[in-house]
């Protein structure tokens, strides 16, 4: 976590050589569209393989708004994914966000703002972990969903980075599901360490902390842009050393106004999160989530 921490540090000196750009007065807005196709035929291929076909859609946008001294940005990012083996049985899903976010704030300073934050993450459509289970979900829409909502100072240095804090955030995890609220999912109920058994049949977990979120949108080169979002989070109330994470990163490389092809990541530490091993018996702690997608598609700008 230290590393974490000192990474973004450094990452943030090194750019706020770069000069600000004003942002225009008024509403702007600009946003994408998205689809990444894969495929694999194998026709009496000796080595073995697996036909298959992959798809995934994408959508971001965003809506800002500044007169003044004050600002409010809107973002929205959505993204859904699947791979089909066999037309007759069911697809494998391989991508699900939905993503919103909304800052309001104040200019305190030239490069500060006094802020306020509404996050909301969840997903569109079930999901299942396909080696051991396909029949029995593990997640679908609004199970689980988090929404974040806080106070705190924003800071841009520059226009391709900015560090938001705030020491005043409540937190709200929902599993709209009693199935798996009852099996402890997401941390909304309490599992006993000792023999994994689930305490409450609770839907709703609140939690008060702190919250940290750094952004960066670098244009590497003429065709070539990194995005990367970092979250950061202590709850107050219960462990406040551990700390969850999530962090997304995404590089996408332009081959023309409308074809690219696109590398992303999305890393989680939630200690909260029960994970369980091959004989179904309760792991204390948690694990580190990592999902990596490589695409190749058709990018449309929205304006």
């Amino acid at each position: 976590m230290k590393k974490v921490l000192l990474s973004v540090l450094a990452l943030s000196l090194a750019i706020i050589s770069f000069a600000q750009d004003e942002q225009p007065q008024g509403w702007t807005h600009k946003g994408s569209f998205g689809l990444n196709f894969g495929q694999s035929s194998y026709t009496n291929w000796a080595a073995g393989g697996q036909n298959c076909i992959n798809g995934q859609g994408l959508l971001y946008y965003e809506i800002r708004y500044l007169k003044g001294k004050f600002k409010w940005d809107n973002e929205f990012n959505a993204s859904l994914g699947y791979s089909f083996y066999d037309f007759k049985k069911k697809p494998v899903k391989t991508d699900d966000l939905i993503e919103f976010t909304s800052l309001a704030g104040i200019k305190a300073t030239e490069h500060l703002n006094y802020s306020a934050e509404l996050a909301f993450r969840s997903q569109f459509a079930k999901g299942y972990q396909y080696d051991k289970d396909s029949t029995n979900y593990v997640s679908k829409f609004l199970a689980p969903a988090y929404i974040t909502l806080g106070v705190g100072i924003e800071w841009v240095p520059c226009k391709y980075f900015s560090l938001y804090f705030s020491p005043v955030t409540g937190r709200v995890t929902i599993v709209n599901d009693q199935r798996l609220a009852d099996m402890g999912a997401f941390g909304v109920n309490e599992i006993d360490p000792s023999d994994g058994a689930v305490h409450g049949h609770n839907k709703v977990r609140y939690e008060f902390g702190a919250r940290a979120v750094a952004k960066l949108e670098w244009p590497i080169a003429k065709n070539i842009d990194f995005n990367s979002k970092l979250e950061l989070f202590s709850n107050y109330l219960n462990h406040p050393e551990r700390i969850d994470v999530d962090w997304q990163n995404m590089l996408v490389l332009k081959v023309n106004d409308w074809l690219n092809a696109n590398l992303s990541t999305h890393l989680i530490y939630d200690y909260d999160i029960p994970f369980y091993d091959e004989a179904g018996e309760y792991i204390v702690g948690s694990k580190v989530q990592f999902k990596e997608v490589l695409a190749i598609g058709f990018m449309i700008n929205l304006k």
